[in-house]
């Protein structure tokens, strides 16, 4: 395995006899750009929730050898798992270089941190160069446009030190051209992390993942490439198949 990793075995999330994620085994690799899918009620979000410790849950989920099962969400965070929700949370009042400061846990007094700054931490740097807002350091967040939040939201998990990225829904209300933008950020910084993306836009997914689970009740129903994943009758006969197939489709909303 690469030197970070995300080892799942034998996940399960029991909500008072109803099983929302059954079993689930899954290994995630550094430099693997997963795209998790499926229809209403698979389990995506919950199995995120599992990971992160905002849901209890048995078996095992290791991040290079570590057990996160157990630990509260703040320490699993610290560990260096990070998540996005499908609403940016900044802090729209906040300039976009006053965001990374805060998320970088900058020591700094209230006043330090509301001053123009002279100078900028180089992770900081780095984080808005990768996520291309350096000519907007100095604006509110809140007059970004969406998708614009949602890399300022990638780059406060990026000087967090995340080395896993659980991104839920991060091409969702974006126009066409945020979501290539959001598909080559991605890629950069995909090469040295864990990225998983849990997501309902299809044409997204065949464009940019290296590797797909696609979850049905629960449990994993395919997983391999774009190409293994869309050939798969099981994934065809539930998703992708005709109208005998209960009219589920891919873009459905989510979730259990």
């Amino acid at each position: 395995m690469g030197s970070e990793y995300l080892e799942i075995s034998d996940l399960t999330v029991d909500f008072d006899g109803f099983k929302a994620v059954s079993g689930v085994n899954m290994t995630l690799l550094q430099g693997d750009l997963r795209f998790l899918i499926g229809p209403n009620g698979a389990g995506k979000t919950t199995l995120v929730d599992a990971i992160t410790g905002l849901v209890s849950a048995t078996g095992s989920v290791q991040k290079s050898g570590v057990e996160l099962i157990g630990k509260r969400a703040h320490k699993i965070a610290r560990l260096g798992v990070g998540r996005t929700f499908q609403t940016a949370s900044v802090f729209e009042n906040l300039t976009v270089l006053q965001n990374l400061d805060i998320a970088a846990g900058a020591r700094r007094s209230a006043l330090a941190l509301l001053r123009t700054r002279r100078g900028v931490e180089a992770k900081i740097d780095e984080a808005l160069d990768i996520i291309g807002l350096s000519g907007l350091r100095d604006e509110p967040a809140g007059v970004l446009a969406h998708g614009q939040k949602q890399w300022l939201e990638i780059g406060m998990l990026l000087v967090q030190n995340s080395t896993v990225l659980l991104l839920d829904e991060p091409v969702a209300g974006m126009s066409h051209e945020e979501r290539e933008e959001t598909g080559n950020l991605l890629r950069r910084i995909g090469g040295e992390r864990t990225v998983v993306v849990v997501e309902h836009d299809m044409d997204f997914m065949r464009q940019f993942a290296t590797s797909v689970t696609v979850l049905h009740g629960g449990k994993v129903l395919s997983e391999g490439t774009v190409a293994e994943v869309q050939a798969d009758p099981k994934v065809q006969q539930v998703y992708l198949g005709t109208a005998a197939a209960a009219g589920t489709e891919l873009e459905e909303g989510d979730d259990a």
